[in-house]
């Protein structure tokens, strides 16, 4: 799947890698600014013409290298993924600018410190206490959504699950980025003014980020969530009213605009299992349409339901890896049963014929068959991934498909098709299934047939 990011996904990805570096660089300016103090030399300073609110604020420069060096390391992190191929969607500017704005911001806090409570401990207790404070308070589902978007690192609200449509997710960035720049600033004059900066520029200018940074706050505050939820509502419960379809060597494509560039990946696999197959199921008009659930929450683990409109396919918004294999079966199994609702009731021979149209095909089909297997084995009875609900083959099964695999590709291929209507008729048997396509009849009983 890394040749398909999504990079709605990616963007936000870039905002953990930094924290580790906002920590070392609070200690590291901390240290800097009191050294002084640390040296016995801050009397001689009190005598030098550069007042102290000017060595505070090149302290605060000091920071502005690192910052820029993070904001390079999250253009490369962002531009390696943005440039493949396959890539998915857009990212946003405001998503990105948080890792260097949390650098900017680490780096501001620790020269502030200094100034308020010069000693090497603070920081440490500081840091302990911030983490804290993110972890416990404002980040628990107790807390305000509003309050929650206060953390440096805006909270997803993400379980890690499957990515959904950037229009869904409802993440105020640029008012978020605008907070932390604001909040850098506030620190930033915040640190000048107790170091005796109390000029009218500085003052003008603390006023100026004050304003700015109360207008991130308030920008973040959850608004229109009606709006919102009709349309997360509308993507799980009725996506052809949001999405654009294409038709393609006999099959519709309907995809959310921003995977409409993985549409003719999609057309490849079902072009590949449709071949395999017999007639009249190698003329039927399929839809593959792309679904999302977000009935459970924003971006979490969830099983789509199986679809009951005959033709129609199932496919999520991840795709390559074993997301290409998982097609392939949600294809072969509509092919042979009709409808995805039908093929959770495959317990027969022809569970046979759905794995050999999935695997026919492919370029690596045992491997593919171990990545398929939710046990990652090639032997015995297991579940069998598809988009929707997972498909279940016998030991039985599994002995003939091995069988088939072995066969010649072409061989097989035609007995498929000369035997298609028996082959995917619910009273074959899987022994049957073994004769009609020339292989050897496992032995043992088949509990799964009818």
């Amino acid at each position: 799947m890394d040749a398909f990011p999504v990079l709605n996904t990616v963007d936000r990805g870039t905002q953990t890698a930094p924290l580790l570096a906002c920590i070392a660089l609070l200690l590291s300016v901390n240290v800097a600014v009191l050294r002084d103090r640390r040296n016995g030399t801050a009397h001689q300073f009190g005598v030098l013409p550069m007042e102290p609110w000017r060595r505070t604020l090149a302290h605060l420069l000091s920071v502005v290298p690192f910052v820029l060096l993070t904001a390079l390391l999250v253009g490369v992190d962002y531009g390696w993924s943005a440039l493949k191929p396959g890539a998915v969607g857009h990212g946003s500017l405001g998503e990105l600018a948080v890792g260097p704005l949390m650098v900017l911001l680490a780096g501001v806090a620790g020269v502030l410190l200094a100034r308020l409570l010069p000693s090497t401990f603070v920081p440490i207790l500081f840091a302990v206490a911030a983490y804290l404070l993110i972890v416990i308070v404002l980040t628990s589902d107790s807390a305000p959504e509003g309050v929650r978007r206060l953390v440096p690192v805006l909270d997803a609200g993400s379980g890690g699950g499957d990515p959904v449509p950037s229009d869904l997710l409802g993440r105020p960035a640029s008012w978020h980025a605008l907070y932390l720049a604001g909040l850098c600033a506030l620190l930033a004059c915040a640190a000048l003014l107790v170091a005796g900066g109390r000029t009218r520029t500085v003052k003008a200018v603390t006023a100026v980020v004050l304003a700015a940074t109360a207008a991130g706050v308030v920008g973040q505050l959850p608004r229109d969530t009606a709006a919102l939820e009709a349309a997360r509502r509308t993507a799980s419960t009725a996506p052809e009213r949001v999405q654009s379809c294409t038709t393609r060597g006999g099959a519709t494509y309907c995809a959310f605009p921003e995977w409409n560039g993985v549409r003719g990946e999609w057309a490849k696999v079902v072009d590949r299992v449709r071949s395999a197959a017999g007639a009249p199921a190698s003329g039927l008009h399929l839809t593959v349409r792309q679904r999302i659930d977000l009935t459970g929450g924003l971006e979490v683990d969830s099983t789509l339901s199986p679809s009951t409109t005959p033709g129609e396919v199932t496919v999520g918004t991840r795709w390559g890896g074993n997301r290409v294999g998982e097609l392939a079966v949600g294809v072969a199994a509509v092919l042979v049963a009709g409808t995805e609702a039908r093929a959770d009731a495959l317990c027969d021979g022809r569970m046979v014929t759905v794995m050999w149209l999935a695997l026919g095909g492919d370029a690596h089909p045992l491997a593919t068959f171990r990545d398929l297997r939710l046990d990652d084995d090639v032997t015995g009875s297991g579940v069998v991934l598809a988009p929707t609900d997972p498909l279940s083959l016998t030991a039985r099964q599994t002995e003939v498909l091995r069988a088939l695999l072995d066969r010649p590709r072409a061989e097989v291929t035609a007995r498929v098709k000369a035997h298609w209507r028996e082959l995917t008729s619910p009273r074959t048997t899987t022994a049957r299934t073994a004769r009609l396509l020339g292989v050897p009849v496992p032995k043992g009983k088949e509990t799964c047939e009818v």
